[in-house]
């Protein structure tokens, strides 16, 4: 966990720290401000440094190495978002599809001992008589000095939307793709989401409008932002991620974006500039896999794909100008003795099908893989897959065979780097960020 640090950014799954100032303005304001309220009370440093520990530490906030007036913390895992102080009609559009989905919107958090790990968003997406299951990121379980790991006798509280804390008991969860399952009680107020209506990934959804959600921990309170889908690729090493241009905080890793319908898209994580999210088809293919093998089967190729329409102007017309009425995905990277390379894909190469099914995105593609290693696995089969690729290089086309590797899950954590966030703070002092 940094000491000192923030303006997180996500870059290849793992935080990069950067120095962010304030307005001078705002900076001297605040600092004054806080001055006076130390005075007033007497807070000696001594006092200033009890209370902070006494404030900071069970939430899983590091201490500064210098403690002085005029600090306060900013961009922790509390941090509220929305874009929602107008009144015009989109504004009052969001506020209705986000409260419709409230009562299945859920605010997390993980302990060890007194000591807060984690804070996140969930969604309510299953409800039996006796047991809500709660669908959220697995960073809520993951051990901050070794990520593959899951933390030893975790303590994890649901905050409800009603405000009422209830105990939750982690049932399944995934690092490479970041979800997590928690079970707890349930309440007859409260609904499952209809996560599990499918939602194609076609034109139309990338010109709909979408609504990020989420819940602070502490308050309680819900928040939203709007955005839509970008024709672009994760930089995160979780191929099937997509991107969002919904502006979210920490607090909302874990929580559903939906469409202007109410129907779910996905969950969101966190990054700097955009938000990543998982989508809903490889979400419910997690969780059927959850139910079938106790844990998520996914193949090793060793290639990474983009959609052609993500790729940059100088690709596509190299590929136009081979194949002009191609179609499929871009393959971006292809790691050496891999299954792909083995089979004889390139980075350049076009994938136009996969087993024989014509794909038009790379989510697509991602999809059938997950069906064919289920397939695969219920029948005691070898994960082999059969891919026509077209070479824009020298004009030329082949037959690939492919045979995926199942990766045990710990080796493939610690090599994925995938979506994760880590509590951070930061001291603002005169000014200067400590």
């Amino acid at each position: 966990m940094p000491r000192k640090d923030q303006g997180c950014e996500m870059i290849g799954g793992r935080e990069k720290t950067c120095m962010r100032k304030r307005e001078k303005t705002s900076s001297l304001s605040t600092m004054c401000n806080r001055r006076r309220t130390l005075s007033q009370f007497n807070f000696k440093h001594e006092d200033l440094t009890s209370e902070l520990r006494k404030f900071y530490l069970p939430r899983g906030y590091p201490m500064p190495s210098e403690l002085s007036e005029g600090m306060h913390l900013v961009n922790t895992f509390e941090e509220h978002f929305d874009d929602l102080d107008g009144y015009n009609e989109e504004h009052a559009g969001i506020k209705l599809l986000a409260s419709s989905i409230s009562n299945s919107v859920v605010s997390l958090a993980s302990f060890k001992g007194s000591v807060r790990l984690f804070t996140c968003t969930g969604i309510i997406f299953g409800y039996m008589p006796s047991e809500m299951n709660i669908l959220t990121s697995a960073s809520l379980v993951r051990c901050l000095g070794d990520e593959a790991k899951f933390v030893d006798k975790l303590k994890i509280k649901v905050r409800l939307p009603n405000d009422k804390l209830v105990v939750g008991k982690l049932w399944k969860y995934d690092y490479k793709y970041n979800i997590a399952v928690v079970k707890t009680k349930s309440f007859p107020e409260f609904h499952a989401a209809h996560v599990h209506n499918g939602v194609k990934f076609n034109s139309e959804l990338f010109q709909a409008n979408l609504v990020a959600i989420g819940r602070c921990y502490e308050s309680g309170e819900l928040m939203a932002s709007s955005g839509r889908v970008l024709y672009k690729t994760s930089r995160l090493d979780c191929q099937e991620l997509m991107i969002s241009t919904c502006k979210i905080t920490k607090a909302g890793i874990g929580g559903p974006l939906i469409d202007s319908s109410g129907n779910f898209i996905g969950m969101n994580f966190y990054a700097k500039d955009e938000t990543p999210f998982l989508p809903v088809s490889i979400l419910l293919k997690c969780l059927k896999h959850f139910e079938i093998f106790g844990r998520v089967v996914q193949p090793w190729l060793g290639l990474r794909v983009g959609s052609l329409r993500a790729e940059k102007l100088s690709i596509c017309e190299e590929i136009r100008k081979s194949f002009p009425q191609a179609h499929g995905i871009y393959v971006e990277m292809v790691s050496e003795g891999s299954p792909a390379a083995c089979s004889g894909i390139k980075v350049g190469d076009l994938i136009s099908t996969l087993d024989g099914i014509a794909l038009s995105n790379a989510q697509q593609f991602h999809e059938l893989i997950f069906d064919k290693a289920e397939c695969a696995l219920k029948r005691s089969e070898g994960i082999v897959f059969k891919v026509n690729v077209l070479r824009p290089s020298d004009c030329s086309g082949f037959i690939a065979t492919i045979n995926g590797e199942e990766v045990a899950m710990i080796k493939q954590n610690r090599s994925s780097g995938c979506i994760q966030a880590k509590m951070t703070i930061q001291i603002l002092l005169c000014g200067k960020i400590l």
